[in-house]
């Protein structure tokens, strides 16, 4: 047999173990492995491009010139992306004798408790959804809170423009048959219903004037999702899937390594020549 041949067979010889079951699994494993890692990596861009994009939508929004409130709203108006948390001004009075609580409501130590709406009648009748911040819930939650009483007289008020409250968009369940003037979502259009008038769409959350006495507790800025963290996943699990074809092929190379070793320690030992 020629060299060449001999050496061909030696080198085929040498990969039969692939054919092995165990060894196709664990190639069939890392093809898997390898564009399922690449699409991971794609989701976590995703991910990142769209917190980031929201990021910066929201901090345009906090940081832009306050506005009236009926110039990005009106009674059905669906509140859209580029006009939540834009700041706006109404003038009114509030009507403390219909306002409401919403259940199941956090501060930002996490106690739970209510949030505190309240209908704003402004100068021309329509009425503006004012979520004047949280209270606690004063022992149990079917009870009405003791709620301190927003400014008398006709006022100005400040806040962040908010969609609607939907269970599809917060996943929040609308329970029926809750204890009297509670409710678990905000939305204008229900409001609308219960009270009988024309509400603009949306509602706010008010950041002025302050609260008197430390209660209701204003909600916090919406804050920044963590963007970069997603970004990090992304270079993860494509560096996770450059490592899986480099891994395999260590492993590849150890097996030889053990079968070449194991082969030599099984061959016998030449005897030593005989001395005269």
């Amino acid at each position: 047999m020629r060299p060449a041949a001999r050496r061909y067979r030696r080198g085929v010889h040498r990969y039969r173990f692939l054919l092995s079951r165990q060894w196709v699994i664990l190639t069939l494993v890392a093809i898997a492995l390898i564009p399922t890692m690449i699409r991971l990596g794609f989701w976590q861009q995703h991910r990142y491009e769209e917190r980031t994009a929201r990021n910066d939508l929201v901090s345009a929004a906090l940081h832009a010139e306050p506005v009236p409130v009926e110039r990005l709203t009106s009674p059905g108006h669906a509140v859209t992306r580029a006009e939540k948390y834009r700041t706006v001004t109404a003038t009114g009075t509030f009507e403390t004798a219909k306002e409401v609580v919403v259940r199941r409501r956090t501060n930002a130590d996490g106690e739970v408790g209510f949030h505190v709406l309240t209908p704003f009648v402004l100068d021309d009748g329509k009425v503006l959804l004012v979520n004047r911040g949280w209270v606690p819930a004063d022992g149990a939650q079917t009870a009405f809170p003791k709620i301190p009483a927003p400014p008398a007289g006709r006022t100005t008020v400040t806040g962040r423009l908010m969609a609607d409250e939907t269970t599809s968009a917060s996943g929040i369940k609308n329970v029926e048959g809750l204890p009297d003037r509670q409710i678990m979502l905000i939305n204008s259009e229900e409001e609308a219903r219960r009270l009988g008038v024309r509400v603009l769409g949306g509602y706010i959350q008010q950041t002025a004037p302050d609260p008197k006495g430390g209660s209701p507790e204003q909600i916090s800025d919406p804050g920044s999702e963590d963007a970069p963290l997603n970004y990090a996943y992304m270079i993860q699990w494509w560096l996770f899937a450059a490592a899986v074809p480099v891994g395999w092929w260590f492993l590849v190379r150890r097996e030889i390594r053990d079968q070449e070793e194991a082969a030599a320690q099984q061959q016998p030992e030449e005897p030593e020549p005989a001395t005269v």
